[in-house]
């Protein structure tokens, strides 16, 4: 019986359901503390004195500083310019300054409201434009973080040759992750070893990190998930700060310190999505065909680096888009400033530069005349087409069949004809957005990373899958046990899949890119390979040479008479990619997969208050492992795409975050849902598992844009501006 292609019921269902799933608040150990953590008032400023107020017992709790630090006093990511504590600058609001841990909860934030802090302010930079001038240096002679540039042809010329150009600028904001669980840790010591458990996708990059701080080898410690309330990027980097701030505390007290933060607190200190900036100039011919490209991305990282490159890195080869461009030239730069630092979330860089280019390209199509699907029909990138940085585009190209069939679904052939069909005051309107996302690490970072995943026989004649792949509500401990159960061409019954403990598992890598299904398909197809191949050995000695033995009696007899059977593989690049680090040139990623939204906005253009009431989803992920939980994903991102479309605004004031709360800052609920009509194409990827590519980022990309250009559609308004409000919309169309 085959498994993958059918809807399996997800594999953690019951257990959240029934409510016995343990997530991090759930756990008390024996002689379990608390922690809490003093922090910055201020953007920038030198720490000039830490004092402990009088009449508070302070002997009943035990507080750490940097001094407290057994190893360097950074939170390894990219670069270590992050401390743990503060030291003797503070860099940004909210930033710590110092531990505290005590019995109970409630003593550690008495004792952490008894902690008063003198400062002596320094100048600040809390906008990108204070950055970018640099009269204020915080990072380095120009405040910049990274750079990078990609080049193709002469666009410059090309430009000065085109007969129609047309530019534009668009900015987006922050984006708050909203994970229905907010960050949570535990951590212990043991005879010596360290167990950290908590909230988290990447358990290795936690021990990577607390290598570094503890002074200790990865090997002596063990980093385990609990169980996951969402993620979305925000439980990528920031649980190693969590992790350290843990750590540190229960060595100081020797016993089990757990830190789980309010609501609040988790939105003032944790990363966002970063603020971006994007400018686009085109040239286009008189027939509509694009001739060149300039594009200009700027990131707001925060007060230190955090994945900042990596994030800008993946905006700026996105930024092109899924168009086919002979001369392109697309510059990218993230700049520091004293807010608090910028990193993961769904999309990583791409919505970023989709919403301008979406936005910009329906501007582009009226000036040449056509219509937004015509354009998009003439100019897009097909099977033996490059993309901007040289990719040969030779297998699972989906981007004709997701145009036709959004098209053909929705009737958005028909935009531009709907304004006022309702009467006056409410009008309607139809926007498309066409995209696409790289699966997986950009350029040769899954080649140096060599994810590595374990199939095991076990001695009660079970599978065991051992992978570092974490579960946040995605699937992935459904849909992984699918393609194993396929590949040994057993049950899905006999399959396993242990949580994830660094102690226990092998280094997957993290559960992040859009790689978890690909990655890990592809692993353990090579695992089950061998362990069949060992199987057929075995049932060759035992029963003789084409004995016809199936296999799950096979498991079971070899399990009854040999033990354990382990095999552990890694992932190998598909042949023939290559990628220049330097020059920005070659294969980006190894496979991409392709999405069109189109959204259906009505308007009252009494208020200017709007709803987005339909959107078509048509995705090509190569190969649906799991039906409804790919729907899931597409449906899910696109409702978290709405929300930074239309109302998620986080208001910073004087550096700190000021909407910090569900009262202030607001995102959708299911009211706010607009009919969802999911399409899932399918172009099997070659080298992907049962043809299978990325999901999970792709339907970030397109819903901003979708419904901002529907509203164009609807009211002839352009809001170049996320989100878009009511206020926005009527002071444009008041310019007008």
């Amino acid at each position: 019986m085959a498994f993958v292609g059918k809807s399996a019921r997800r594999a953690d269902a019951l257990d959240k359901v029934l409510g016995r799933a343990a997530y991090v608040d759930d756990i008390d150990l024996p002689g379990m503390w608390h922690g809490a953590v003093v922090r910055s008032s201020v953007p920038h400023a030198r720490i000039k004195s830490i004092r402990l107020e009088g009449g508070f017992d302070w002997g009943s709790v035990v507080t750490a500083g940097a001094q407290d630090v057994p190893g360097k006093n950074c939170v390894a990511m990219i670069e270590e310019d992050l401390p743990l504590i503060a030291n003797d600058v503070t860099r940004h609001v909210g930033e710590a300054l110092l531990l505290v841990a005590a019995p109970t909860r409630e003593m550690a934030l008495a004792a952490r409201a008894h902690v008063v802090v003198e400062y002596e302010e320094l100048p600040c930079v809390l906008t990108l434009d204070e950055s970018k001038a640099a009269s204020v240096k915080i990072a380095g002679p120009d405040n910049v973080v990274a750079r990078y540039e990609i080049t193709k042809g002469d666009a410059a010329a090309a430009m000065a040759a085109s007969e129609i150009v047309v530019e534009g600028s668009y900015e987006t904001g922050h984006q708050e992750h909203i994970y229905i669980e907010n960050q949570g840790m535990i951590a212990t010591w043991r005879e010596g070893r360290l167990a950290v458990e908590g909230s988290m996708q990447c358990p290795y990059y936690i021990s990577k990190a607390l290598s570094v701080l503890m002074a200790m080898p990865e090997g002596e410690m063990s980093v385990r998930q609990s169980t996951v309330g969402g993620a979305f990027g925000g439980k990528e980097d920031y649980p190693s700060i969590l992790a350290g701030y843990c750590s540190v505390l229960s060595r100081k007290c020797g016993r089990p310190v757990k830190i789980v933060y309010d609501r609040d607190e988790d939105i003032r200190v944790t990363t966002k999505r970063h603020p971006a900036r994007v400018t686009i100039k085109t040239g286009v011919g008189r027939d509509g065909r694009l001739q060149a490209m300039e594009i200009y991305y700027e990131l707001d990282a925060g007060a230190y680096v955090t994945l900042t490159p990596v994030v800008l890195s993946r905006g700026v080869i996105h930024s092109p888009g899924p168009y086919r461009c002979e001369n392109v030239r697309a510059r990218a730069v993230a700049y520091a400033t004293n807010t608090p630092p910028n990193g993961a979330f769904r999309g990583f860089g791409a919505p970023q530069a989709f919403f301008p280019l979406e936005v910009h390209m329906d501007r582009v199509a009226r000036a040449a005349g056509m219509a937004p699907i015509e354009f998009r029909r003439l100019n897009c990138l097909r099977k033996g087409d490059r993309t901007a940085t040289g990719q040969l585009l030779d297998d699972s190209v989906g981007s004709e069949s997701v145009l036709e069939e959004a098209a053909r679904r929705s009737g958005v052939e028909e935009a531009g004809r709907s304004r006022g069909a309702e009467g006056a005051n409410i009008r309607r309107g139809l926007g498309v957005s066409f995209f696409m996302h790289g699966a997986g690490f950009t350029g040769s970072g899954e080649a140096t990373l060599k994810g590595e995943a374990t199939l095991k026989l076990t001695k009660a004649g079970r599978i065991e899958i051992l992978t570092a792949c974490t579960e946040m509500g995605q699937g992935s401990h459904t849909v992984i046990p699918q393609m194993a159960a396929d590949f040994l061409g057993v049950d899905l019954s006999l399959i396993d899949l242990p949580t994830p403990d660094t102690a226990y598992v092998p280094n997957s890598g993290p559960t992040v890119a859009s790689r978890t299904t690909m990655i890990m398909g592809a692993v353990l197809k090579k695992c089950a390979g061998t362990m069949k191949a060992r199987l057929a050995q075995y049932a060759e000695a035992s029963h003789g040479k084409g004995c016809g033995v199936p296999i799950a009696k096979l498991i079971e007899e070899y399990a009854a008479q040999r033990g354990e059977l382990a095999v552990t593989d890694h992932y190998e690049m598909p042949e023939g990619l290559e990628w220049d680090e330097k020059s920005y040139k070659g294969d980006a990623y190894p496979v991409y997969s392709w999405g069109c939204d189109v959204a259906e906005v009505e308007v009252d253009m009494d208020t200017f208050e709007y709803r987005v009431t339909k959107m078509w989803l048509v995705q090509d992920i190569g190969r649906a492992i799991n039906p409804k939980l790919a729907e899931g994903q597409i449906e899910g991102g696109t409702l978290q795409a709405l929300g930074w479309a239309t109302m998620e605004n986080q208001l910073m004031e004087g550096g700190a975050v000021r909407t910090d709360r569900l009262s202030t800052y607001v995102i959708p609920t299911s009211v706010d849902v607009p009919d969802m009509e999911t399409v899932i194409v399918e172009e099997p990827y070659e080298d992907g598992p049962m043809g299978a590519k990325g999901v999970g980022e792709l339907p970030m990309d397109g819903g901003a844009p979708a419904v901002a250009n529907a509203i164009f559609d609807a009211t002839g308004v352009l809001v170049t501006t996320l989100p878009i409000t009511p206020e926005k919309i009527y002071d444009e169309w008041k310019k007008q």
